[in-house]
């Protein structure tokens, strides 16, 4: 008679728990996991420049717990007065321009400088399994050690052109804990890339050189948000192509209409992998932000950004108030089931749902 075969389960059996893991360690993390958390110490904290503090409040105002609503609007009223006082700059293009190495570059660049960087890096998700990388701290693994800079990776989840739903709030913690220029960089896959333009006041695009799409396959809306093109990984064989898409660009550009601001955007050639052309779009902003603090145009975006932000939340706080109401949940349930059967249609399902809010 053959002996039973064992199982992987079976061949574990009498491992304990201790063997395998630390008891202590998990009481101290469901103790901390618990504590009840001081609003006003960790506000205090984050207004000394206190990065744990600052990375806990993000916790919180990213959170969709209703718990921490109360605390994360607290928070976020608190440090808005320290607020508003950075360089805000958005970064986009396509994967594999190199966004990662180009921030950990000019993060540097800046930190030599004395400045202190924040850079909000927002991560695809899965919209089916919600998952996401969040690999932009294993990316800029030497940026991540700097003193000077602080890097928050975010799921975008749903958020229109990958944008973290409160990377709006975000900002504002970052720059009361007194961090001189905030960095968002996008998800760049082809998303709506208007989100990050409405909460930066420079929006910078990466581009590839020889790519095949210097005029025909970019999108025009990108190219006229845009304050400024970066030809990256324009070194060895690629520099002579750089330099013709430099050319294309620069071409394409002049026939855009003047802009508002009064600022005409550039076309720059760099190599972030060689540390080579970072200094000189570091100055390309700030002409620009010279030139449209002189004219007004600086400040005429903010508020414009924030009456946009108002309209967005409002949207944002109806839709959330909406889907979870229990009645509508329920509803929802059913209207889909009947939509499968060819009961209803999708409009009839709308219209139905929404006479049951009031």
């Amino acid at each position: 008679m053959s002996k039973p075969k064992k199982t992987s389960i079976q061949e574990n059996e009498g491992v304990s728990i201790s063997e395998i893991t630390n008891p202590e360690a998990i009481e101290r993390f469901k103790s901390r996991r618990n504590k009840t958390i001081d609003v006003d110490d960790l506000i205090s904290s984050l207004l000394n420049k206190n990065i744990s503090a600052l990375s806990r409040a993000i916790t919180i105002v990213e959170s969709e717990h209703p718990k921490h609503t109360a605390q994360a609007s607290a928070i976020t009223k608190a440090c808005l007065p320290k607020a508003n006082k950075s360089i805000r700059i958005g970064i986009t293009g396509v994967p594999g321009v190199g966004k990662s190495t180009f921030i950990e570059a000019f993060g540097h660049h800046l930190s030599r400088q004395g400045k202190r960087i924040a850079v909000l890096a927002i991560d695809p998700s899965s919209s089916i399994t919600k998952g996401s990388i969040l690999g932009d701290k294993t990316r800029m693994e030497d940026l991540v050690k700097n003193k000077n800079v602080f890097i928050r990776p975010s799921a975008s989840g749903n958020s229109l052109g990958g944008v973290a739903r409160k990377t709006r709030e975000s900002i504002v913690l970052c720059e009361a804990a007194g961090f001189d220029v905030v960095i968002i960089e996008t998800v760049g896959v082809g998303q709506s890339e208007t989100t990050v333009h409405s909460m930066v006041d420079f929006f910078l695009l990466l581009k590839l050189p020889g790519a095949g799409d210097e005029l025909q396959g970019i999108k025009r809306g990108i190219i006229e948000m845009a304050d400024a093109i970066a030809i990256n990984k324009a070194d060895g064989d690629n520099l002579k192509k750089a330099k013709v898409a430099q050319t294309d660009f620069k071409n394409a550009l002049h026939l855009y209409p003047n802009n508002k601001s009064e600022w005409q955007p550039q076309v720059s050639l760099c190599s972030a992998l060689n540390k080579v052309g970072i200094d000189a779009i570091w100055q390309q902003v700030l002409d620009y932000v010279q030139i449209t603090s002189a004219n007004h145009y600086f400040n005429e975006k903010r508020h414009e950004q924030n009456k946009y932000w108002l309209i967005q939340t409002i949207e944002s706080q109806l839709k959330a108030d909406f889907f979870n109401k229990p009645e509508i949940k329920a509803a929802l349930k059913e209207q889909l089931q009947l939509l499968d059967l060819n009961k209803t249609t999708p409009f009839a399902a709308a219209e139905y749902l929404l006479k049951l809010k009031h």
